[in-house]
């Protein structure tokens, strides 16, 4: 395992664009040291929080995006640090309305619930939207089904009752009753000596935190999660954990993430002030300037905030994408390569979008398909031994670790695994209930064409069902039909796919319509893909769809140079990478 580099090198692209889950960070710290006045520059950083709202009252990690939880919390969240409006409340209450399950929240209307998207929705509830849940005794039990049996608590019941607890679901968990609490006095639904007992057991003896016991090394995020639960419990750590906090300050005064990480990153800001504050230290004027002064250098010219200074901060997936376009020979290549490997860090087996926070399915896919780790055995392993662990109960895989399934994220998982040299049917995956999660998917309602959606109950998609017969074709079921009618369906007269319905095609579904068409012998009309290419393509750059401004979006360059080269030969093995 590589720990990422101080800075990448000139060969490691670099779009120093801002990031939705370091927006929040770093305004989020601020606003603890009582400066977000500070936030710079503070009008297009609220901007950009605002653009990122849907007509349906929700909010995405990116505009055009569907709405889901995480997003939601993190953009409405921010607002109000930053002192901004938080625009039609009510709306955004009714969309939260849409993910309840009748029990607990889910990240997206018709995914299961689980903790990290009820901590989420929970907060934005009561605290931005200044409503109670639907159903408090309801949320209560279910909170209560997260404790595992020695104690901690898991990312949902049917998590619980397999094992694992997690310290970030007990924080997630206990922040959602703390917000539930705030409005209305209510019981702790768990055994607090067990719990409280589980957090502490997972101090290591330099005073830092895991997130369970198999944590290779302490970090700043399990600390700061760990605290944070036990101060909300009325309690604290077991041995002083301050020192450690302290000890992870570099030159600057800012905070990294683990012992010996170069970089101190805006999440490790975010944890060490939050840690701090929750054991009652005081931070000094001291550390609050050394902090502001590293957040002030990760703030984005446009608005917003990335993890690290914007002229090094690369990222995963435009990484990637650099590797794919470029050809095998490359002299930048190997060091792309590596870099991307360093982006597989302790304690998570999968590769990080952003080196720092937590490992993701989509950019593991990516990295893996551009060839990272080839040559290393030990961390293909890994790899597999972490994508085991993300399966979740109902068979699918979500994003990350906890997160609700989709097919999005299930169709990854099946790629990575055959990029790895293993298979569905491994004995750390259940395939059984992985096919049970993809029929889960498939609608078949009164006045539309049946077929699957991302997510259990949602409208058919052509990606979603290329996703599902991706995932079908895996464990050995025929899929060229279930193909052949797909594309049928959803081809374009003028040229490519649309994700939904034949009108609108767009490049994403075009790219991996023939990804699915090679993959099932389906034949491909060169002239048809040419010309959408030929629509989306020019000196101005790419364009996500013909209708669409073009632009130099790495991943869209990608997606539509490989389509070029798979038309000039047929051959051409595309690699099945999934975006949304």
């Amino acid at each position: 395992m590589t720990l990422a580099p101080a800075a990448p090198s000139p060969a490691v692209p670099v779009t120093g664009a801002a990031d939705l889950w370091c927006t929040y960070a770093a305004v989020r710290t601020l606003t603890w040291l009582g400066r977000a006045e500070n936030a710079d520059p503070l009008g297009e950083t609220a901007e950009q929080m605002r653009r990122r709202r849907n007509p349906d009252g929700g909010y995405a990690w990116n505009r055009g995006m569907a709405s889901d939880a995480w997003a939601t919390f993190y953009c409405a969240s921010t607002l109000a640090d930053l002192g901004q409006e938080v625009a039609d409340v009510e709306h955004t209450g009714r969309w939260l309305r849409q993910t309840w399950t009748g029990e607990a929240y889910a990240m997206m209307p018709g995914q299961n619930a689980e903790v990290w998207a009820t901590h989420f929705s929970t907060r934005t509830t009561v605290s931005v939207c200044g409503e109670d849940v639907p159903d408090r005794e309801r949320l209560l039990n279910w909170l209560g089904e997260l404790q595992t049996q020695d104690g901690g608590l898991s990312w949902s019941p049917d998590h619980a009752r397999a094992g694992g607890a997690d310290v970030r679901a007990c924080y997630y968990g206990v922040a959602a009753w703390r917000a539930l609490d705030s409005l209305e006095p209510a019981l702790v639904p768990w055994n607090t000596e067990a719990l409280i007992a589980w957090l502490r057991a997972q101090q290591h003896s330099d005073g830092g935190f895991g997130f369970d016991s198999r944590a290779e090394v302490p970090c700043m995020w399990a600390t700061y999660r760990a605290v944070g639960a036990l101060a909300a419990l009325d309690s604290g750590p077991a041995e002083p954990c301050a020192p450690w906090i302290l000890s992870q300050r570099v030159p600057s005064g800012a905070f990294v993430r683990w012992p010996g990480y170069p970089v101190a990153d805006v999440w490790a800001s975010f944890c060490a002030v939050g840690a701090l504050r929750e054991i009652g230290e005081r931070i000094t004027e001291e550390i609050a300037d050394a902090v502001e002064n590293r957040l002030l250098e990760l703030a984005c010219p446009g608005g917003g905030y990335t993890y690290r200074e914007p002229e090094h901060a690369a990222d995963a997936l435009t990484t990637a994408a650099a590797l794919l376009s470029a050809h095998p020979d490359h002299p930048a290549s190997e060091e792309r390569r590596r870099w991307l490997e360093g982006c597989q860090l302790p304690n998570e087996g999968g590769v990080m979008y952003m080196p720092g926070r937590g490992a993701e399915v989509r950019c593991t896919l990516w990295a893996l398909a551009a060839g990272a780790f080839r040559d290393d055995p030990r961390s293909l392993r890994e790899i597999t031994g972490w994508l085991g662990g993300l399966q979740n109960p109902d068979g699918g895989f979500g994003y990350w670790h906890g997160r609700g399934s989709d097919l999005v994220s299930t169709a990854a998982a099946v790629e990575i695994l055959w990029l790895a040299g293993s298979s569905p049917e491994q004995p750390a995956l259940a395939p059984g209930t992985l096919e049970a999660f993809v029929q889960a998917c498939y609608r078949d309602a009164p006045g539309e064409a049946p077929g699957w959606g991302n997510v259990p109950g949602a409208r058919p998609t052509l990606r979603s069902g290329l996703h599902a017969t991706r995932v079908l074709a895996s464990l050995g079921h025929p899929t060229s039909e279930l193909v052949t009618d797909l594309l049928a369906r959803h081809r374009v007269r003028g040229g490519g796919w649309a994700d939904q319905g034949n009108r609108m095609p767009d490049l994403i579904s075009t790219f991996e319509a023939v990804v699915s068409a090679d993959r099932n012998g389906v034949g491909v009309d060169p002239y048809h893909v040419g010309a959408f290419l030929d629509r989306t393509g020019g000196g101005e750059g790419v364009a996500w769809t013909p209708l669409a401004p073009p632009g130099r979006d790495p991943l869209a360059a990608c997606l539509h140079l490989l389509l070029r080269r798979r038309l000039a030969d047929p051959d051409l093995d595309l690699p099945a990478l999934t975006l949304s």
